[in-house]
């Protein structure tokens, strides 16, 4: 029999597959190591494939696309209705061999090489930036511990030395050889940092579509970067609206009886991703609202009447739909309409 639909759990080191023909009959269950299931995929007639998108799923689907079939990724909270009775692996593959085949499933896009490599970079800069403010917080702590008291930030860590000389005496020597290497680490971790961050607006512009976004207000560096890793050509989605309810930047609707409620924001998708667009909203808001633009006249308004929490998340739903249409429709920002 000819495999038609064929669903892949994917781990570290073993995948297990079930695949059904066109009647969705049993035709294979089996259980390999991912160089005999690339081998086994080579060798297959072109089918459907379904897999949770979660860690290696990209990189596999790029795979498949290469042998001829035909990938679907999907988010594995999709997945788990389809789950019969206890969980093992050989059931979870046959979820995703149902899930996969259902008309209104809702599926992740593949993303490229390039869009790992640039998200990766994002990655670790985040978390170079979350190990440089434990440093920072670190040397303010001990030495606040000692009676010294400086204002947290960059500029008094840079000044240590100088500082620990003011107060010759007042600190153990040990405790200043201990200063001394967190200081060297942080003026690591900014070096790296920097470095990380050329490292990607090197990439950003030479993306046409990462140049277009930067001249857009409220889009820096991270944003723009994040929206190339993360969404693309951002043509998989229908509308604008499709995109920002992505991100999760669309109310959750709670409706029953022909009664429409709607309460706060879904929160769906990339954390990082709506989180810097909301900083983006906010730093919009606060250097261009006054200046003439399509956008300007209803944030006023809706500045007027509403918290300022409230206007910057609609302030970034409105920034999604206008940065859907500069990467699905390849256009340039425009101010006025």
């Amino acid at each position: 029999m000819t495999i038609k639909v064929l669903g892949i759990d994917l781990g570290k080191r073993y995948f297990h597959i079930h695949g059904v023909d066109s009647n969705g009959t049993l035709v294979t269950r089996k259980k390999f190591k991912r160089k005999e299931l690339l081998l086994f995929l080579s060798n297959l007639e072109p089918c459907l494939i379904g897999m949770e998108a979660c860690g290696g799923a990209h990189y596999l689907a790029r795979k498949c696309a290469e042998f001829g079939h035909e990938p679907k990724l999907m988010a594995a909270r999709f997945v788990k209705p389809y789950v019969k009775s206890n969980k093992n692996d050989f059931l979870d593959a046959e979820a995703i061999c149902e899930a996969v085949q259902r008309p209104s499933m809702r599926f992740v896009t593949p993303r490229s090489q390039d869009q790992q490599a640039l998200g990766a970079l994002v990655k670790v800069r985040e978390a170079l930036v979350r190990r440089r403010n434990v440093v920072s917080n670190q040397i303010h702590g001990f030495m606040l511990e000692f009676g010294i008291e400086y204002p947290k930030g960059r500029k008094t860590v840079l000044r240590l030395r100088e500082i620990t000389a003011q107060h010759e005496g007042e600190l153990p020597a040990s405790m200043v050889v201990l200063l001394y290497r967190l200081e060297e680490e942080f003026r690591t971790l900014v070096a790296q940092i920097v470095d990380v961050e050329d490292d990607m607006q090197s990439i950003v512009l030479a993306d046409d579509r990462g140049a277009r976004l930067l001249e857009m207000p409220g889009v820096g560096l991270i944003t723009a970067a994040c929206l190339l890793a993360w969404v693309g050509d951002a043509k998989h989605f229908r509308s604008g609206r499709d995109l920002a309810a992505w991100i999760g930047l669309v109310p959750k609707q709670s409706s029953t009886g022909g009664k429409t409620t709607l309460i706060g924001i879904g929160k769906r998708g990339n954390t990082r991703l709506r989180c810097n667009l909301i900083h983006g909203a906010r730093s919009a808001l606060q250097w261009h609202i006054d200046k003439p633009s399509r956008w300007s006249s209803w944030a006023q308004s809706l500045k007027a009447t509403k918290k300022p929490n409230v206007v910057a998340v609609a302030m970034a739903n409105k920034m999604a739909r206008m940065i859907w249409v500069i990467l699905a429709r390849n256009e340039k920002y425009q101010a006025f309409a």
